[in-house]
Order: structure tokens, then sequence, then C-alpha cells
């Protein structure tokens, strides 16, 4: 069993906002950098029909579940069903900049059949492992404002909106993979785990890095230069992929839980400074 488990006193709440409806966004958003822009943007493609998966996932282990988690699953799909939405309205305004992103849809489409062909437990587990990934990466960017300074304010707090919401509900697909494996020994359900998150971590790095790629690629910046600069960015400033590698090697952990580390300050101050509080 996890040292500890999602904390009794948190709620799950599912903020309906809406983010830059009727406004432009500029092609280079993220302080007119062109590598944080298409690091950024390479994700949030992945977003609509990555969460989407997530919300299938983990839906399909809730038959018996405890109410706590059940309730806990209901308030994940309304979060993950609007990040989808703003999402979607977001990509389309970078089509609107000029980028195509077809090539990166078709990307996740490939990467999703793969997964749904294998059994619903793997899905599982793959969810837990990318819902590490987005609450470490959110994590991260709530906790060090460089990481958006000089961003086009509405995308800003799109992303930071999101943020809050990956960490408030960061332990539910954990929580419903200790349900659905409660009948597994723990190094079954760990070596499963470690082994699932080691593909994820693979696939994760260089789809995202292809896709940062492709959108470089469409502003004229390609071969070693573009590597180089991505690179630079990922790994050392504002080095988001170096610093989220603890919380990475964390999760190998026998004893790992997701709220082994709470983090809810950073959810508290940015709602405050997004205005919710």
């Amino acid at each position: 069993m996890a040292s500890v488990a999602t904390p009794s006193d948190l709620t799950i709440t599912p903020r309906d906002q809406r983010f830059g409806r009727g406004s432009k966004t500029e092609r280079w958003w993220l302080a007119g950098d062109p590598i944080g822009t298409a690091l950024y943007n390479a994700l949030s493609a992945t977003f609509p029909k990555g969460e989407a998966f997530f919300v299938e996932s983990v839906r399909a282990f809730r038959e018996g579940a405890e109410p706590r988690l059940a309730a806990d699953i209901k308030a994940f799909t309304t979060q993950e069903v609007m990040h989808s939405r703003e999402h979607v309205a977001f990509n389309k305004r970078a089509v609107d900049a000029g980028y195509d992103l077809s090539r990166l849809d078709k990307a996740v489409d490939d990467r999703l059949a793969i997964v749904r062909a294998r059994h619903p437990m793997v899905s599982l587990a793959a969810t837990m492992a990318l819902e590490h990934f987005t609450a470490m990466l959110a994590h991260e960017l709530l906790a060090d404002p460089r990481h958006l300074a000089g961003a086009d304010a509405e995308t800003a707090a799109l992303w930071r909106w999101h943020a809050i919401e990956e960490i408030e509900h960061k332990g539910v697909a954990y929580d419903t993979w200790l349900h659905a494996t409660r009948d597994l020994s723990r190094f079954k359900r760990w070596s499963i785990k470690a082994r699932v998150m080691l593909l994820v971590t693979h696939h994760f790095l260089v789809d995202r890095a292809k896709g940062a790629l492709d959108l470089l690629a469409q502003d004229g910046i390609s071969g070693p230069k573009a590597w180089a600069r991505l690179f630079w960015f990922s790994f050392v400033k504002p080095g988001m992929m170096r610093k989220i590698l603890g919380a990475w090697l964390r999760y190998f952990l026998p004893r790992f839980h997701p709220w082994n580390h709470d983090d809810r300050a950073l959810i508290e101050a940015e709602e405050k400074a997004l205005g919710y509080a």
C-alpha cells in the first residue's frame, strides 16, 4: 500500500473558465520565443484527445469504487472535459496564427490506437503515468513564474488554470489504479507501474520533441539549430524537464503516492493570483 492516501479534506473543484474567446493569440505568444511557444503548442495539441482517453481509462474501473473515489472520478471527469474544451479553443487560435497541427493530431491518434489495442489495465497504467507527468509539469509551472514570463496574458492564465486542476486531481488515476489492482501482489503492481512509466516517458519525450520540431520547421527553424535550442529550453533554461527529474524518480519508489508531496499551497496561491479565491 502507499504510505499516504489522497488527503481526506481535499475537494476536487471544477472551475468553469474560458480563455481567449474573441481574441487573437500572437504566433509566438510566449515572450516572442518560437522555441517555448512550439513546446507548449505541441503539448496542447495532445490534450483534447489525450484527456478524453484519460477519462475513458479511469471510468472503465469505477465499478465497485468506494464513494469517495467515485466522487473524485466524477469531478476528475468534469475537470478534464473542460480542459479539453479550452485546449480545443487554444489549438484553433494556434491554427489561426498559421500553424498546421494536422500531423501532431494524427500522431496522437496513432499513439492512442496502440494503447487502446491492449488490455484496459494498460490504458489505466498509462493514464496514471501521464497524470504524474502533468502533475509534475503543473507543479513546476506554478512554482517558478519564469516559465510563463512575458507570455500573452490570456494564454498564461489558461496554462495556470490548467495547472491548478492537474495538481488538484493528481491522485485520482493513481487511486483508481490501487482500486483496480487490489488483488495483485505489491511487486506485480509495482512492476507493471514501473515498466509502463518507462515506456510512457520514452514516448512522451520523443513525441513532444517531434511535435515541437514540426512546428519549429513551420517557422523556418530546423536541423541541428532547432534541436540545440529545444534541448536548451527544456533541460537548461528555464529547464523544466531537468527540474522535474526528482519527482519523476520518486514515482518508482515502492510506497509512492502522488500526495506524498502535498503541494496544495501552490493551488491556493494561484487561485488568489487569478482571482478565483
